[in-house]
């Protein structure tokens, strides 16, 4: 059994254990990758992250507003972002940017990774971010059902699969650009390269 194929199981064993409480999915709430940028853009990046994962903060937090002046807000490219969950706060967090709906999606996003330190480390990582949710105008009420949406919960650890299945993702972040991988946070110069490189 290979070491991914080990940590998908163990993660998943994680999940069937961890409490869930059962609550209504309505249909608003989904999964599907979020796109930041003009979807004509001619060059699309795909983002491969876990939002407990530091350097994937780094990257948003360092990178992320070059990346938006210089390329997607220009319409040069768009970035499309690929939920990658390294572990249960990964997932949780993940869940809570996907419940603030897409018009605040990559908002929550950023506050996420810009805050990780604050909760995806805790003990209770979940009740930290609760009250991350809460300062970003989520009432109680919302951030619990989001955690108990079951079938949100199962489309983020099939994206997980769907990573590793059919991009070979091994680590994150890892960025995807006209076939061309990059692990890790890229620098301005090899972002630059690649993405003129591809067309934009």
């Amino acid at each position: 059994m290979s070491r991914i194929r080990a940590t998908i199981i163990a993660f998943a064993a994680l999940l069937i254990w961890a409490p869930v409480a059962h609550a209504e999915d309505d249909g608003s709430i989904n999964a599907t990758p979020k796109v930041l940028g003009d979807p004509n853009a001619p060059v699309t990046i795909l983002e491969f992250a876990s939002m407990s994962c530091p350097h994937c903060a780094s990257f948003h937090t360092e990178r992320m507003a070059w990346l938006k002046e210089n390329f997607i807000e220009t319409g040069r490219a768009k970035l499309e972002f690929r939920d990658f969950p390294l572990n249960a706060p990964a997932l949780w967090g993940a869940m809570l940017a996907h419940c603030a709906g897409p018009d605040r999606y990559f908002a929550y996003l950023d506050l996420i990774f810009e805050r990780q330190r604050t909760w995806a480390f805790e003990e209770d990582s979940k009740a930290a971010l609760k009250k991350l949710a809460k300062q970003a105008g989520m009432s109680g009420a919302n951030f619990d059902a989001c955690m108990a949406n079951e079938s949100l919960q199962t489309a983020i650890i099939e994206a997980r699969k769907d990573g590793i299945d059919n991009h070979e993702i091994q680590s994150t972040p890892t960025f995807l650009i006209d076939g061309e991988y990059i692990s890790g946070v890229p620098s301005e110069e090899e972002l630059t390269e690649r993405i003129e490189a591809a067309g934009g």
